[in-house]
């Protein structure tokens, strides 16, 4: 089902999905430049404890973030050139982790790990809001 959320709103639907996600899951966020992925983000993180602010990871394609539960990863996969270069990164490392939050998962090729949960964000009729889905764990 497609929602069309406000940010409070969108923050909450965070929250709710970080208490049902087991450790360890791997959440893609999907959704054009501006749709809430990193907003929706942060909220997920801090309703996990880990330590913020997360800034969108665009410049750095992985952000690391401490928290009680262990390791967060926040990365963005938005400035890939080609899949292949989503191999640097430590993924298998990375999903040692209590969570791995993926953007632009498309652009990571075969290198990204398979989600437990898939949110989609867009843009809405009303600029105030945003279009959400999710897949998997809800």
């Amino acid at each position: 089902m497609i929602e069309a959320l406000a940010e409070a709103e969108l923050i909450e639907r965070a929250r709710q999905l970080a208490a049902s996600l087991p450790g360890g899951a791997v959440v893609w966020l999907e959704g054009p430049l501006g749709s809430g992925k990193t907003t929706f983000a942060r909220a997920l993180l801090a309703a996990r404890g880990a330590r913020l602010p997360a800034t969108s990871p665009t410049f750095n394609l992985a952000h690391h973030h401490e928290g009680p539960r262990g390791a967060a990863y926040h990365v963005d996969c938005y400035r890939l050139k080609d899949p292949e270069e989503a191999g640097e990164l430590d993924w298998e490392g990375m999903q040692q982790a209590d969570l791995l939050l993926v953007e632009w998962p498309e652009r990571g090729g075969a290198w990204v790990p398979p989600p437990v949960a898939r949110v989609s964000l867009d843009y809405a009729a009303d600029p105030d809001r945003r279009t959400f889905r999710i897949e998997g764990a809800a």
